[in-house]
Protein backbone atom coordinates (compact mmCIF):
# COMPACT_ATOMS: atom_id res chain seq x y z
CA UNK A 1 0.00 0.00 0.00
CA UNK A 2 1.13 3.59 -0.68
CA UNK A 3 1.78 6.09 2.25
CA UNK A 4 -1.48 8.00 0.23
CA UNK A 5 -3.21 4.56 1.08
CA UNK A 6 -4.65 5.65 4.88
CA UNK A 7 -4.82 8.96 4.07
CA UNK A 8 -7.35 8.74 1.05
CA UNK A 9 -9.07 6.17 3.51
CA UNK A 10 -9.51 8.82 6.27
CA UNK A 11 -10.80 11.67 3.77
CA UNK A 12 -13.91 9.02 3.00
CA UNK A 13 -14.83 8.85 7.11
CA UNK A 14 -14.54 12.69 7.02
CA UNK A 15 -16.68 12.89 3.99
CA UNK A 16 -19.27 11.03 5.85
CA UNK A 17 -19.14 12.97 8.97
CA UNK A 18 -19.12 16.24 6.97
CA UNK A 19 -22.51 14.76 4.88
CA UNK A 20 -23.77 14.44 8.70
CA UNK A 21 -22.77 18.29 9.62
CA UNK A 22 -24.40 19.35 6.40
CA UNK A 23 -27.87 17.43 7.42
CA UNK A 24 -27.11 19.18 11.02
CA UNK A 25 -27.14 22.78 9.47
CA UNK A 26 -29.89 22.15 7.15
CA UNK A 27 -32.11 20.30 10.10
CA UNK A 28 -31.13 23.78 12.40
CA UNK A 29 -32.04 26.23 9.30
CA UNK A 30 -35.53 24.36 8.32
CA UNK A 31 -35.95 24.95 12.19
CA UNK A 32 -34.57 28.66 12.41
CA UNK A 33 -37.11 29.05 9.37
CA UNK A 34 -40.11 27.72 11.16
CA UNK A 35 -39.72 29.59 14.65
CA UNK A 36 -36.44 31.84 14.81
CA UNK A 37 -37.59 32.67 18.65
CA UNK A 38 -37.37 29.27 19.50
CA UNK A 39 -34.57 27.99 17.00
CA UNK A 40 -32.72 24.54 18.44
CA UNK A 41 -29.40 23.61 18.35
CA UNK A 42 -28.17 20.03 19.34
CA UNK A 43 -25.36 21.03 21.40
CA UNK A 44 -24.68 17.13 22.23
CA UNK A 45 -24.07 16.65 18.15
CA UNK A 46 -22.05 19.90 17.62
CA UNK A 47 -19.79 18.16 21.18
CA UNK A 48 -19.42 15.25 18.79
CA UNK A 49 -18.78 16.92 15.52
CA UNK A 50 -16.05 19.46 17.11
CA UNK A 51 -14.34 16.31 19.00
CA UNK A 52 -14.28 14.37 15.43
CA UNK A 53 -13.04 17.41 13.50
CA UNK A 54 -10.56 18.14 16.39
CA UNK A 55 -9.37 14.63 17.05
CA UNK A 56 -9.62 12.78 13.73
CA UNK A 57 -9.22 15.22 11.42
CA UNK A 58 -7.00 17.19 12.42
CA UNK A 59 -4.93 15.45 14.77
CA UNK A 60 -5.20 12.24 13.36
CA UNK A 61 -5.15 12.86 9.43
CA UNK A 62 -4.02 16.43 9.36
CA UNK A 63 -1.22 15.44 11.98
CA UNK A 64 -0.09 12.32 9.69
CA UNK A 65 0.00 15.17 6.43
CA UNK A 66 1.82 17.51 8.21
CA UNK A 67 4.24 15.59 10.74
CA UNK A 68 4.75 12.52 8.21
CA UNK A 69 4.49 13.18 4.62
CA UNK A 70 4.67 17.38 4.13
CA UNK A 71 7.71 16.67 6.50
CA UNK A 72 9.16 14.18 4.10
CA UNK A 73 7.81 16.35 1.05
CA UNK A 74 9.95 19.35 2.70
CA UNK A 75 13.32 17.36 2.12
CA UNK A 76 12.52 17.11 -1.08
CA UNK A 77 13.76 19.59 -4.40
CA UNK A 78 9.89 19.92 -5.12
CA UNK A 79 8.56 21.74 -8.34
CA UNK A 80 7.37 25.12 -6.91
CA UNK A 81 3.94 24.07 -8.09
CA UNK A 82 3.83 21.21 -5.55
CA UNK A 83 5.72 23.49 -2.82
CA UNK A 84 3.05 26.08 -3.24
CA UNK A 85 -0.19 23.33 -2.94
CA UNK A 86 1.64 22.31 0.00
CA UNK A 87 1.83 25.35 1.78
CA UNK A 88 -1.92 25.69 0.93
CA UNK A 89 -2.96 22.61 2.25
CA UNK A 90 -1.38 23.26 5.32
CA UNK A 91 -3.08 27.09 5.33
CA UNK A 92 -6.30 25.08 4.93
CA UNK A 93 -5.56 22.76 8.45
CA UNK A 94 -4.92 26.09 10.03
CA UNK A 95 -8.41 27.86 8.78
CA UNK A 96 -9.97 24.49 9.73
CA UNK A 97 -8.64 24.42 13.07
CA UNK A 98 -9.90 28.50 13.42
CA UNK A 99 -13.10 27.69 12.26
CA UNK A 100 -13.54 24.61 14.77
CA UNK A 101 -12.79 26.48 17.69
CA UNK A 102 -14.94 29.25 16.29
CA UNK A 103 -18.33 26.58 16.19
CA UNK A 104 -16.97 25.78 19.89
CA UNK A 105 -17.59 28.77 21.20
CA UNK A 106 -21.06 30.09 19.36
CA UNK A 107 -22.21 26.65 20.73
CA UNK A 108 -20.78 27.91 24.33
CA UNK A 109 -22.30 31.37 23.47
CA UNK A 110 -25.61 29.69 22.38
CA UNK A 111 -26.09 27.63 25.48
CA UNK A 112 -25.42 30.84 27.73
CA UNK A 113 -28.26 32.24 25.79
CA UNK A 114 -26.48 34.81 23.23
CA UNK A 115 -29.25 34.87 20.31
CA UNK A 116 -26.38 35.72 18.12
CA UNK A 117 -24.67 33.16 18.41
CA UNK A 118 -27.00 30.80 16.70
CA UNK A 119 -25.96 32.79 13.52
CA UNK A 120 -22.37 31.86 14.03
CA UNK A 121 -23.01 28.54 14.36
CA UNK A 122 -24.88 28.70 11.18
CA UNK A 123 -22.15 30.45 9.62
CA UNK A 124 -18.95 28.49 10.91
CA UNK A 125 -20.96 24.40 10.22
CA UNK A 126 -22.13 26.22 6.57
CA UNK A 127 -17.69 27.55 5.99
CA UNK A 128 -16.85 23.49 7.35
CA UNK A 129 -19.31 21.33 5.47
CA UNK A 130 -18.67 23.72 2.29
CA UNK A 131 -14.45 23.49 2.86
CA UNK A 132 -13.73 19.71 3.48
CA UNK A 133 -15.01 18.23 0.33
CA UNK A 134 -13.08 20.86 -1.54
CA UNK A 135 -10.09 20.57 0.55
CA UNK A 136 -10.28 16.65 0.31
CA UNK A 137 -10.46 16.91 -3.20
CA UNK A 138 -7.43 19.04 -3.52
CA UNK A 139 -5.46 16.48 -1.58
CA UNK A 140 -6.58 13.81 -3.19
CA UNK A 141 -6.69 14.23 -6.93
CA UNK A 142 -4.53 17.10 -7.35
CA UNK A 143 -1.43 16.45 -4.68
CA UNK A 144 -1.26 13.24 -3.11
CA UNK A 145 -0.77 10.56 -5.99
CA UNK A 146 1.58 13.59 -8.39
CA UNK A 147 3.77 13.82 -4.87
CA UNK A 148 4.37 9.94 -4.65
CA UNK A 149 6.82 10.21 -7.51
CA UNK A 150 9.53 12.22 -5.25
CA UNK A 151 9.87 8.93 -3.02
CA UNK A 152 11.68 5.21 -3.83
CA UNK A 153 9.55 2.21 -2.12
CA UNK A 154 11.96 2.52 0.99
CA UNK A 155 10.71 5.93 1.98
CA UNK A 156 7.33 4.95 1.10
CA UNK A 157 7.23 2.17 3.19
CA UNK A 158 8.90 3.86 5.81
CA UNK A 159 6.67 6.46 5.75
CA UNK A 160 3.81 4.31 5.84
CA UNK A 161 5.12 2.82 9.23
CA UNK A 162 5.24 5.98 10.64
CA UNK A 163 1.80 6.54 10.00
CA UNK A 164 0.78 2.97 11.75
CA UNK A 165 3.01 4.49 14.40
CA UNK A 166 1.27 7.45 14.76
CA UNK A 167 -1.99 5.74 14.76
CA UNK A 168 -1.22 3.79 17.56
CA UNK A 169 -0.10 6.18 19.86
CA UNK A 170 -3.58 8.91 18.85
CA UNK A 171 -5.82 6.73 21.56
CA UNK A 172 -3.39 7.01 24.43
CA UNK A 173 -2.94 10.90 23.46
CA UNK A 174 -6.66 11.63 23.64
CA UNK A 175 -7.25 9.82 26.62
CA UNK A 176 -4.27 10.97 28.57
CA UNK A 177 -5.96 14.64 27.75
CA UNK A 178 -9.02 13.22 28.30
CA UNK A 179 -7.72 12.46 32.03
CA UNK A 180 -6.03 15.48 32.43
CA UNK A 181 -9.18 17.88 31.86
CA UNK A 182 -10.80 16.27 34.47
CA UNK A 183 -7.96 16.45 36.76
CA UNK A 184 -7.65 20.38 36.24
CA UNK A 185 -11.69 20.65 36.12
CA UNK A 186 -11.65 18.80 39.54
CA UNK A 187 -8.29 19.65 41.03
CA UNK A 188 -8.38 16.09 42.36
CA UNK A 189 -4.30 14.96 41.00
CA UNK A 190 -3.47 11.46 41.69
Amino acid sequence: MQPIGPLMIEHRLIERMITLMRCELERIKDNVAVDPEFAFVDAVFIDTAVDFIRTYADRCHHGKEEEILFAALGKKDLSLEHREAMEDLVRDHLWARKTTAALLQAKNDYLLGKSEALEEILKNLGEMVDFYPRHIEKEDKQFFIPCMAYFNEAEKAEMLQAMGDFDRQMIHEKYQGVVAGIENRKACHI
